[in-house]
């Protein structure tokens, strides 16, 4: 097993933190419940040590495959959380039968990941590794970072949708990603306990107020909120940016066209005012995970996160009463758009892999809804990117998950992969997103102006 020091590593140095989870522009009318559009990445507060690294299972090639292995593959993963990290192994131990190669893994703790990502592929980084589809997937392919990969989209195109196509494409026409599975930013909550108080799902940003002046009442907290990590924040900012201004305004100010002192900006935090009060305190000390686990234990009665959230919920049944909703629409012209954030996650091929043909094996496997799905069988709270994967095996709560990106007129990736990565990193929006959680009542002019002026100190692009 391949275990490579990254250029620039802080691991050795940063204090620990927990791990991130696998958190441009593109707007997507939506016919079936897996067409997305997309952009790309996940920042990280600060690094942390890795966890061990490790390798998925090989195993001969099946007789589908060629008659010589392939070799070692390496693939930098990000997966360093326990049930991400085993689903991916799962997925990798099939391609392993399918293709003659064999996959040797270098797990890196999420964040630091994240934060180290441009030096390392700078460097001598390993054959495939794990990223995001969309703006971020476009930044490294224009830095000449990454490897084009339409050879292997000839072999398996036809497995997804154009959504898909458009997301794993670079400004230069040509294809450097893999999708492997999408999730949606939304309201989780238990069932059981909405059922035992009489709680029913709100509709309307009134009605959300309402119910969450209830739970209170009831001496329970309304809504979950952890932001330790830094980017859990930006899933709020983002839906109340989509919610009040459209997912064209979102697309805009990620990109630099429209100005973060815009008063329809100022709107957006004057909104979140409204909701912090319903929300978990001291969220600036809290993980995602114990935030999740705030929820999972109805000492919250529900928590915005990614369906990830559920990877928490290790007893079954607990997962099994696991409920979720799309955010509250707002009562304006963006209702019917019923935008959301449901980031794409897959594979990308390296500038100068050492097995080319090895790689772009596994990528090709990948590629395929089986693959996609030995990973799904161990982590349930994502949908498969490929067409052909077989969703009879869904459960309720998948289902609920692919009803609701098949809904949604308009999907985002997340405020940290749809604009460029020193914007949106710990210098930038993770720690200006924290400064407003430390200090609501601040002067909003002010707050926006000093983010305006960070995004214009940036070199340009």
């Amino acid at each position: 097993m391949v275990h490579t020091r990254w250029p620039g590593d802080p691991r050795e140095t940063a204090a620990a933190r927990t791990p991130r989870r696998t958190s441009g522009p593109r707007v997507l009318a939506l016919g079936s419940a897996l067409l997305i559009i997309a952009a790309a990445c996940g920042g990280g507060a600060s690094p942390a040590p890795t966890t061990a690294p490790s390798t998925a299972a090989s195993a001969a090639p099946s007789s589908a495959a060629s008659a010589a292995a392939r070799g070692d593959v390496t693939v930098g993963s990000n997966y360093s959380d326990k049930v991400p990290k085993d689903a991916f192994a799962s997925m990798l131990s099939y391609c392993a039968t399918q293709t003659g190669v064999t996959p040797k893994v270098n797990t890196v703790e999420h964040g630091a990941f994240q934060d180290s990502i441009n030096s390392y592929l700078q460097g001598t980084p390993d054959d495939v590794f794990t990223w995001f589809a969309g703006y971020r997937m476009q930044f490294f392919a224009g830095q000449g970072l990454s490897t084009d990969i339409s050879d292997v989209w000839a072999k398996v195109g036809s497995n997804y949708s154009d959504a898909f196509k458009k997301a794993s494409t670079g400004a230069d026409g040509k294809q450097y990603f893999i999708p492997m599975y999408n999730y949606p930013w939304v309201i989780i909550y238990r069932k059981s306990l909405f059922t035992e108080k009489g709680y029913t799902i709100p509709k309307t940003w009134a009605d959300f107020k309402t119910l969450a002046a209830k739970i209170q009442a009831d001496k329970i907290v309304p809504l979950a909120f952890a932001d330790k990590d830094g980017w859990p924040a930006m899933g709020t900012f983002d839906i109340l940016n989509m919610r009040q201004n459209g997912y064209q305004f979102h697309v805009d100010l990620m990109a630099g066209k429209v100005k973060w002192t815009d008063p329809k900006v100022k709107d957006v935090f004057n909104l979140w005012k409204e909701l912090l009060p319903f929300t978990q305190p001291n969220a600036l000390g809290r993980t995602w995970q114990e935030g999740a686990q705030s929820m999972i234990k109805k000492e919250a009665a529900m928590y915005f996160l990614g369906t990830f959230a559920g990877e928490q919920a290790t007893d079954p049944a607990i997962h099994d009463d696991l409920g979720f909703f799309a955010f509250p629409v707002l009562g304006n012209t963006w209702d019917s758009e019923n935008a959301i954030d449901a980031p794409i996650d897959g594979l990308m091929l390296s500038k100068s892999p050492k097995n080319v043909a090895g790689a772009k094996a596994l990528l090709e496997c990948v590629g395929t809804g089986p693959a996609q799905l030995a990973f799904l069988k161990t982590s349930p709270n994502n949908v498969a990117a490929a067409k052909n994967a077989d969703t009879s095996s869904y459960t309720p709560f998948q289902k609920s998950m692919a009803d609701i990106i098949g809904k949604s007129g308009a999907i985002a990736q997340f405020l940290d992969r749809d604009t460029r990565p020193d914007f949106a990193g710990p210098n930038g929006m993770q720690g200006f997103l924290q400064t407003f959680l430390n200090d609501p009542k601040q002067n909003l002019d002010t707050f926006l102006g000093k983010i305006q002026s960070f995004y214009d100190s940036l070199p340009k692009q």
